[in-house]
């Protein structure tokens, strides 16, 4: 069985491969002024075992990391919830399930339009949906027990002044506050199973509905974060109108240029990205992170600093897969846009300050064995919001000149 050590060793080799593969690739330019087919070929190929190196690698933590859902520890009706709802998804019969998950369920839980599934279906949903999106990771996470989420958010402080001895300056500018509310909205995922497969007593078939659940969660909730709209889902990061960052304001992300359309700068690419990092207010950057996609994950590992002495990139398990660039850990989430004219495809911040994630307690399932002949509908349902929280707590590049 491969090993965490055997992953970091494979790891460490790919880099120092890439990092070779990219010098020659570089020197051709210098005394070409083009890269040969098979130099881009080779690199090519090595940034993407990078990238699934370094997935598996996060695969092997995360499953060291998941939690026991055995039965050991069960409480009595906990146990009794899971049979009666093995009862339900296979026969459609309920006896009795409504009365025990009031007792398994705590009083948050939204049955309303169904069954409420056990915790262990739950807790697999909430696992896996972060390991597909970053975000999800990266957000603050609130449960709520109503429809919305509010907070007071201080929009400015106030500033001392100096007097002279004997005088007063009078009053500082007073605070002001803004209010965040964000609103819960019902997702809904619905698998479909073959009538003969309920039947088939050699599946688990609770395990199987919450890892088809959780991906269709995990694609849907991931998208929201980035790119929704707001209207009956999340509001994203990429949303709204982002302004160039001298024009900040409160209401509106700020965004620095790339230095050039549909692409990084031609030359000193890197002096942009630390333009974007500094662009972050200092007492943001404990924490901050670089959140982007697997393909410009894969352009930004080529670059170098303005001397050509040393890569911007380093590998970093601790960091994750995607490793760190400029000492901040690097997030992938291909939710984020990919490159083109005036796209908004790269983000540097503080995400658990910037952005919020609510969810409403509770998983509904409902059984559909009616409406489609010989198969058997299981609709999964949950309500959550997303938005920002603090506008200058992150920042965008917009891959354009200005």
């Amino acid at each position: 069985m491969t090993t965490e050590n055997d992953k970091l060793d494979q790891l460490g080799s790919a880099w120092e491969e890439f990092k070779k593969a990219n010098d020659a690739r570089l020197e051709a330019i210098e005394k070409k002024g083009f890269a040969p087919a098979d130099y881009t070929e080779k690199l090519g190929k090595i940034n993407s075992d990078l990238d699934s190196l370094g997935k598996s690698l996060a695969e092997v933590q995360l499953a060291a990391q998941r939690p026991n859902l055995g039965a050991k520890g069960e409480r009595a009706e906990d146990i009794e919830h899971k049979q009666r709802l093995t009862q339900f998804l296979r026969k459609g019969d309920d006896t009795g399930l409504r009365d025990i998950e009031r007792k398994a369920m705590n009083s948050t839980s939204d049955p309303d339009g169904g069954y409420l599934v056990t915790r262990e279906m739950d807790m697999a949903i909430d696992r896996i949906v972060p390991v597909m999106s970053a975000m999800s990771r990266l957000a603050r996470v609130v449960n709520i027990g109503s429809r919305s989420w509010q907070k007071r958010v201080k929009k400015s402080g106030m500033a001392m002044t100096w007097t002279t001895e004997g005088n007063t300056a009078g009053e500082s500018t007073e605070p002001t506050y803004a209010r965040v509310e964000i609103i819960v909205h019902p997702g809904e995922v619905e698998p479909w199973v073959y009538n003969e497969t309920l039947e088939d007593a050699d599946i688990d078939l609770a395990a199987d509905l919450a890892d088809e659940a959780a991906i269709g969660f995990a694609e849907g909730e991931g998208a929201a974060f980035i790119s929704g709209n707001g209207v009956g889902r999340p509001f994203g990061i990429t949303s709204g109108t982002p302004v160039a960052n001298a024009s900040y304001a409160w209401g509106s992300v700020g965004y620095l240029p790339s230095g050039k359309s549909a692409a990084f700068a031609s030359v000193a690419p890197s002096d942009k990205l630390l333009d974007l990092q500094h662009g972050l207010k200092a007492q943001y950057r404990p924490g901050a992170v670089w959140l982007m996609s697997d393909a410009t994950l894969g352009t930004v590992r080529q670059f170098k600093d303005a001397s050509g002495a040393y890569y911007l990139w380093q590998p970093d398990t601790t960091a994750g897969f995607g490793g760190r660039l400029l000492g901040s850990p690097v997030e992938v989430d291909d939710n984020m846009p990919a490159i083109v004219a005036n796209s908004f495809s790269m983000a540097y911040g503080n995400f658990q300050r910037a952005y919020t994630i609510v969810r409403r307690t509770g998983t509904s399932l409902i059984r559909d064995n009616v409406t489609a002949k010989g198969t058997t509908k299981f609709n999964f349902r949950r309500r959550l919001g997303g938005g920002i929280t603090n506008y200058e707590a992150f920042k965008l590049m917009k891959f354009a000149t200005s």
